[in-house]
């Protein structure tokens, strides 16, 4: 009798010492089903349990530490009410279940006019997830994933699905399968968003004519994925280091009719990768110490190069299977940019070399048919390889610029390397002191 009376008043006495820990469960559910459509919710610093569902407008706002965290089994919020806005919370624990007919995710948004801004996502499979909701803002958001070990074990970052009229901005995106997965999703603007150590850090899948602005890119296995997809716009974002035997900057795959302006390509395997695309303009780009600056595939024709700056790539440029039809390599009276790469004359001082440049390899065959070839560009054997076959005639044209440009007086502008800086230095800082320098050689005859 005596136990159990001590036992009663010890669970009392702990429950009026710290309720919070006791009824935060059950409580946070019935307070959202308990307000009126447009309440403010202001949530204490202290953990919620999740898989909580909003139904209707309301605002629901945390401090520096609220977490609101799932059971593993759900979403850990949904949301399916127009205009909710979440703020400053944490937000933890969504079901990993890859075989669920439903995807989950940290936040899943089926409804439209909503704000996710300031949240911190961990340990979810999907971070936010936007699933037939258009005129959403989702901005200032930290998603880590699990990193690139865990890649088939996860979902994306932002997930954007059959959705469109939405702005993604200011993320912070690491870790996940991709940064952000555009499916069947048009007319969405990303802004400033930065992303990391993914397999593809933005990946779009028949989406068209999204507007893509000042997103960095940096150790990916592939920057960018643009497939399917048609009428996009991607201009001021930053390739920087997405590096590995098949990586790219930017992929565009049966992609057409793109505007592709004042992007950075740097230190990328490819700084551009193009197959079976057709019409896309690729102007005022920086294609800079990639291994390969751009490899445009056969099947890819009436493309438009114009004033690109594109040096000191190991291979400037390189066409696989043949010459596609229509490509350009000027436009106007204006190409590209080469560096040092081509001896040029202007003796009118009009910035235009006075003749065109063609440029001569023999490894596009090879390049085909060895995929491992990239690997190995720097080699001395490459070297001889092209040297052989340029005095048996074997050489193959890859491109040809009617009016190329006088190398600029600053190969790189400070703007240029002041973020390849700011970029190194966190790479070396998060990532250990390893190597981040790649020799960059020069192959194939020039003329």
């Amino acid at each position: 009798m005596k136990k159990s009376t001590l036992l009663f008043l010890s669970f009392s006495l702990l429950l009026l010492i710290r309720p919070e820990k006791m009824m935060a469960a059950e409580r946070l559910q019935a307070i959202i089903d308990s307000m009126k459509e447009g309440a403010v919710v202001k949530l204490d610093n202290k953990t919620y349990e999740g898989n909580i569902v909003i139904n209707k407008p309301l605002t629901l706002v945390g401090e520096k530490n609220t977490v609101i965290k799932g059971d593993g089994t759900g979403n850990v919020i949904s949301v399916k009410a127009p205009h909710v806005t979440l703020q400053n919370l944490t937000v933890t624990d969504s079901s990993m279940n890859r075989n669920s007919a439903e995807e989950y995710a940290a936040i899943k948004v089926y409804s439209n006019y909503n704000t996710i801004e300031h949240i911190t996502i961990r340990r979810s499979f999907h971070g936010i997830y936007l699933s037939n909701a258009e005129h959403n803002m989702v901005r200032y958001n930290n998603i880590k994933g699990m990193g690139k070990g865990e890649i088939a074990a996860q979902g994306n970052g932002l997930h954007i699905y059959y959705a469109a009229n939405n702005l993604l901005a200011h993320n912070t995106i690491e870790g996940t399968r991709d940064g952000m997965f555009f499916d069947y999703a048009n007319n969405n603007k990303s802004y400033d968003n930065h992303i990391s150590n993914t397999r593809y850090g933005l990946h779009y899948m028949y989406s068209d004519k999204n507007i893509f602005k000042r997103n960095i890119f940096t150790m990916n296995t592939g920057g960018a994925a643009v497939m399917n997809s048609n009428g996009l716009t991607l201009e001021d974002n930053q390739f920087i280091i997405n590096y590995g035997n098949q990586s790219f900057g930017l992929l565009l795959l049966q992609a057409n009719d793109n505007h592709i302006e004042r992007n950075t390509f740097y230190m990328n395997q490819r700084g551009l990768y193009m197959d079976q695309a057709t019409r896309n303009v690729i102007k005022d780009n920086r294609i800079i110490q990639n291994q390969i600056g751009i490899e445009l595939w056969s099947s890819s024709n009436q493309q438009t190069f114009t004033l690109n700056h594109i040096s000191d790539n190991t291979l400037p440029a390189v066409t696989i299977g043949g010459k596609g039809e229509g490509n350009v390599w000027s436009y106007q009276g204006r190409g590209n940019d080469w560096g040092n790469s081509f001896p040029l004359t202007d003796l009118n001082q009009d910035n235009i070399g006075d003749f065109p440049v063609t440029y001569y390899s023999s490894l596009q065959q090879l390049m085909k048919e060895q995929e491992l070839t990239s690997l190995f560009l720097k080699s001395p054997a490459i070297t001889v390889y092209e040297k052989i076959n340029a005095a048996l005639n074997l050489e193959e044209i890859m491109f040809t610029d009617a009016h190329p440009l006088m190398p600029a007086k600053s190969t790189h502008s400070a703007v240029l390397w002041i973020i390849i800086g700011l970029a190194l230095i966190v790479l070396i800082i998060t990532k250990g002191r390893k190597s981040l320098c790649i020799i960059f050689g020069r192959n194939g005859r020039r003329t």
